[in-house]
């Protein structure tokens, strides 16, 4: 069974960082797209980034939202069957709750619609 269960969110100062961690299980991080979403109070969801695997184990692709390029760092520990999305330099415009979900996809690009969510994790930044 496909879990996903987010971590790491919290309260921090703005400038400040934070390390969101996304722990798997029931499913091979290998061959499944991996993406970080994010929901303001009153506002759609929002991609933030998404690692796509390009050729399974070997190769993948990382992107990421214009608003978060060069702050935020996403990257995977396969062996801990784990996603990390660590984000710098964080404004107040940062606030909301995280999200990472998976879908199983190989290819370049990250698939527009995922089938599994974890439950999410509040971030908070303070000006």
């Amino acid at each position: 069974q496909v879990h996903l269960v987010e971590s790491g969110g919290g309260l921090v100062q703005a400038g400040g960082s934070l390390r969101l961690s996304c722990a798997t299980s029931g499913f091979t991080l290998d061959y499944y797209a991996i993406g970080w979403f994010r929901q303001a109070p009153g506002k759609e969801r929002e991609g933030v980034s998404c690692i796509s695997r390009v050729d399974g184990r070997t190769d993948e692709n990382t992107y990421y939202a214009d608003s978060v390029k060069g702050r935020f760092n996403m990257f995977g520990d396969n062996a801990k069957n784990t996603v990390y999305l660590h984000m710098n330099n964080l404004t107040p415009e940062d606030t909301a709750v995280y999200y990472c979900a998976a879908q199983p996809s190989i290819g370049s690009s990250c698939p527009r619609e995922y089938g599994y969510w974890g439950q999410g994790t509040q971030v908070t930044v303070s000006s």
